[in-house]
């Protein structure tokens, strides 16, 4: 009887996964033993990837946006899971307030010896360097240099144990090598160049330590641009070179512009993969997965269909061997907010406050406060309290449930598409009553500085269902409900647009245009993500 009940109780459970996973928008596992790219159709710019036995970690850059740098689990490349982020905040004051571009640009991630290692450089404020004994727990976040104007750092140990850290300059700048304490807290000399020609490899940048192989140092790097650039790698028999380049990748014949910038991992079975993004809009820098292989001693990503070692991007190709079949995975998105922290798809614009928001408050939402906006004029662009996620895919629906609870005029919540330029769906208590009105601002032009209702009109209900519908090249469309049952179209279509350096988000916010003393709050029910 024992074994009867939890047999339907397995398989209740793996039923309920199984709808989990075919809710999603995007999956890039074809169930048949290939995978079609990109792998995250989300903004997972700059990734670099490793393997620790049969598990692969990936991290990307987080600019502005908090907690900073997630860390996903894969084990097979292709399913992946945000597990962690390798800081809650930035340890630097400014970062209380939104810093568009600044934060934590393209960083790497090594294991040494028992420890997981990420560094990362801000524009501003120097060298950072987190270490960790278990990715998916704590993290030790140090601001390790002090400087201005590096990007791009990453570790190496060469075999003898010394240590090395190589970076570039901001605007894509020449490789330096740094000599560096074993233990990765301490730069140890002033750098040398080691690589610099602006003619083959201009805007040189995203660089990544290899493993030494055959007796060659290597390094790779992404050179031309974001949108068309290429991928190219540099090998030497001593770490300070001279260094010789090949292109091992690039867009070729492909509808993947500018295919580079990430990292080459092999699997357990010997094969060699190579993760990378895509500049894609407003849709951000999305992740893509080529096989890789080793000819005369330089690596070919990709398919070579000339043989002459640079490869294009593939669109579908077989998994990766790693083994075994794992079941298919993929980062978070929807929340019932029924945990008692918010889920690792999230993210602020700014350092986290505790006075923005609870999960204490009322069991099964999450509630934001309606923090005060009044220096902005109601500009969303700078507000740190914006809870927000990556777009998921290149069409999907969004739908929150709220109760609103407004205490001045000028309160609202609601639901936004959030770029340097904007869009706001919210409810918003008036002299007269409550509205549902959906605003549109931007961060630099000067008309839509203070946000411009596009439409509005009076309701009956504190209580609403708020939806955006995201269609083919990223155009947006607004409606409500206040039964979750009829929904209305409000205002017409709007082209969301990508932020500095970051795609498109959507998410949720409750915020006070016209004070500086507040009492008003939004319970959220559920946020869902749908096709």
């Amino acid at each position: 009887m024992k074994q009867r009940i939890f047999f339907y109780l397995f398989l209740i459970a793996a039923l309920c996964a199984t709808r989990r996973v075919n809710a999603q928008v995007w999956i890039p596992d074809n169930g048949d033993g290939t995978y079609k790219n990109p792998i995250i159709y989300a903004d997972y710019s700059d990734p670099d990837v490793i393997r620790v036995g049969d598990n692969y970690y990936m991290v990307a850059s987080s600019f502005t946006c908090q907690p900073g740098i997630p860390v996903l689990h894969s084990k097979d490349l292709v399913n992946w899971r945000i597990i962690n982020y390798v800081y809650d905040r930035l340890p630097l004051q400014k970062y209380d307030q939104v810093q568009h571009g600044q934060g934590s640009w393209a960083p790497s991630i090594r294991y040494y010896k028992g420890t997981y290692f990420v560094y990362f450089c801000t524009p501003d404020d120097g060298l950072f360097m987190a270490s960790s004994k278990d990715p998916g727990k704590n993290w030790d976040l140090n601001l390790i240099y002090k400087v201005s104007g590096w990007e791009d750092p990453c570790p190496f140990w060469d075999e003898d144990g010394k240590a090395y850290l190589l970076h570039g300059k901001l605007g894509g700048g020449p490789a330096i090598l740094h000599k560096m304490s074993s233990d990765g807290k301490r730069l140890l000399d002033e750098g040398r160049l080691i690589y610099d020609d602006r003619q083959k490899q201009p805007v040189l940048e995203g660089f990544k330590f290899m493993e030494k192989k055959d007796g060659y140092y290597y390094f790779a790097a992404p050179a031309g641009g974001v949108s068309t650039g290429w991928q190219s790698v540099f090998r030497s028999k001593n770490i300070y070179g001279p260094y010789e380049d090949k292109i091992v990748l690039n867009q070729g014949a492909t509808p993947i512009n500018g295919p580079h910038q990430g990292g080459l991992v092999e699997t357990q079975k010997g094969e060699w993969w190579f993760i990378h993004f895509q500049a894609k809009g407003a849709y951000g820098r999305i992740v893509h997965l080529q096989p890789a292989a080793w000819r005369n001693g330089w690596p070919v990503i990709g398919s070579d269909k000339t043989g002459d070692g640079t490869g294009e991007p593939v669109e579908s190709h077989r998994k990766p061997n790693v083994g075994k079949e794992y079941p298919i995975t993929v980062p978070q998105t929807s929340d019932d907010f029924s945990s008692s922290k918010l889920g690792l798809q999230w993210q602020w614009q700014a350092a986290p406050q505790d006075f923005w928001y609870s999960l204490k408050a009322r069991k099964g939402f999450v509630r934001l406060n309606a923090v005060s906006n009044t220096k902005d004029n109601g500009n969303l662009t700078h507000a740190g309290n914006v809870l927000l996620q990556k777009f998921t895919a290149p069409v999907f629906t969004a739908t929150t449930k709220l109760e609103f609870h407004g205490n001045k005029a000028g309160e609202s919540a609601g639901l936004t598409v959030m770029g340097n330029y904007y869009t706001y769906l919210a409810i918003e208590k008036q002299a007269k009553g409550l509205t549902v009105v959906l605003y549109e601002g931007e961060r630099d032009w000067e008309w839509l500085k203070i946000p411009k209702a596009v439409s509005s009109q009076f309701i009956s209900s504190s209580t609403a269902w708020l939806r955006v519908a995201v269609t083919e090249n990223a155009k947006v469309n607004y409606s409500y409900s206040l039964d979750g049952k009829t929904f209305y179209a409000i205002g017409g279509t709007f082209g969301a647009r990508e932020g500095t350096w970051i795609g498109a988000k959507v998410g949720i916010v409750c915020t006070n245009r016209n004070s500086d003393t507040t009492g008003g709050y939004a319970d959220f029910d559920s946020f869902i993500i749908s096709k």
